[in-house]
């Protein structure tokens, strides 16, 4: 089983102040008995695309998964995912907020993404079949390599923006593309209700419908993005239990436990502490009590945000004389 826990390994300058005084014997004798490794630092996304063998194209293909989950075929047309956003500024660089703050209505994604493609015709022509999920069609597909959102909120997007030899066409078309939303209509209401303009969009995801792998697992995971790949490779998706279930340990899949994402991403020391000491009580000290019910081909905590994992192996049971290892010594 891979548990994906986005931001369990965070930067130090997180640590630092949020591990203060913090007691978390559990996940410290998981961190003293197993094995710490690099792993990419490419976000959830590509961490689900890899486990569930769904390779890459110039980008990790969510765009034409994702699109046929909320509805429409993806056939054999390029996607990219245009996700409506709001940058922020912040001291002094400018920063990618998490769009489901943004609670965007039906009807105002609607009249922006109508807005966007009559002013850039067939050139970029956002189709919002959610609110929060916008998406591009393209018949010559564009030379750009792109970050998904697990890894850009919160960060400054300065190089988060797409590379390739397509980049600067693109950069120019946000440029102008911000200035046609700073106007409109929709933002003005917004700001005037005091809620945040959506100034820009996230370009993502992009590529051409993949072939179905052949997997044997189960996704547990609240996210809408986990889901829909887990129904396109035609596997059961559940929501996570409330706490670890021994029967999980000897599964094949993955599990999402997002429960830290949304205070590592803005660096909150409180809301991490508390989500973390949340994980502790559910999942790690159930983990450390059955630490011998994992099954041969062992088990992994990976955070693909910061680029570390956590690797564990039934014989880990009987590595007792293993002092415990705190977070800020990983």
């Amino acid at each position: 089983m891979l548990f994906l826990i986005p931001h369990l390994f965070p930067p130090s300058r997180l640590l630092e102040s949020a591990t203060h005084g913090l007691r978390l014997p559990a996940l410290e004798t998981l961190l003293a008995r197993g094995t710490i490794r690099s792993c990419p630092q490419e976000g959830v996304e590509a961490a689900l695309c890899e486990a569930m063998s769904i390779p890459r194209q110039q980008d990790w293909p969510l765009a034409p998964i994702t699109l046929e989950a909320d509805g429409s075929p993806a056939e054999e047309t390029h996607w990219l995912r245009a996700d409506p956003v709001h940058l922020g500024l912040m001291r002094d660089h400018i920063v990618l907020t998490d769009n489901r703050i943004l609670n965007l209505a039906p009807q105002e994604a609607s009249a922006l993404a109508t807005a966007i493609g009559q002013h850039f015709g067939e050139a970029f022509n956002p189709i919002p079949l959610h609110p929060h999920r916008w998406y591009v069609p393209f018949a010559n597909p564009p030379r750009l390599t792109t970050h998904p959102p697990s890894v850009a909120r919160g960060q400054g997007i300065e190089s988060l923006m797409p590379q390739g030899d397509d980049a600067m066409r693109f950069r120019t078309l946000l440029n102008e593309l911000q200035m046609l939303l700073f106007t409109h209509p929709v933002n003005q209401a917004r700001e005037t209700r005091g809620e945040l303009p959506v100034n820009s969009v996230w370009l993502w995801g992009g590529g051409t419908k993949p072939a179905e792998p052949t997997v044997r697992m189960t996704i547990y995971a609240r996210d809408s993005d986990a889901r829909a790949l887990g129904t396109f490779c035609r596997v059961p998706v559940l929501s996570p239990p409330s706490h670890l279930e021994k029967t999980m340990l000897e599964a094949e899949g993955v599990t999402l436990l997002d429960e830290l994402a949304q205070a590592g991403e803005y660096g909150d020391a409180y809301g991490w502490r508390d989500a973390l000491r949340g994980l502790e009580k559910d999942w790690f000290v159930p983990l450390r009590g059955s630490l011998r019910a994992i099954g041969a081909a062992g088990l992994c905590l990976m955070d693909p945000v910061n680029g570390k994992a956590l690797h564990l192996q039934r014989s880990d049971a009987w590595k007792i004389w293993k002092r415990p290892r705190n977070l800020t010594s990983t």
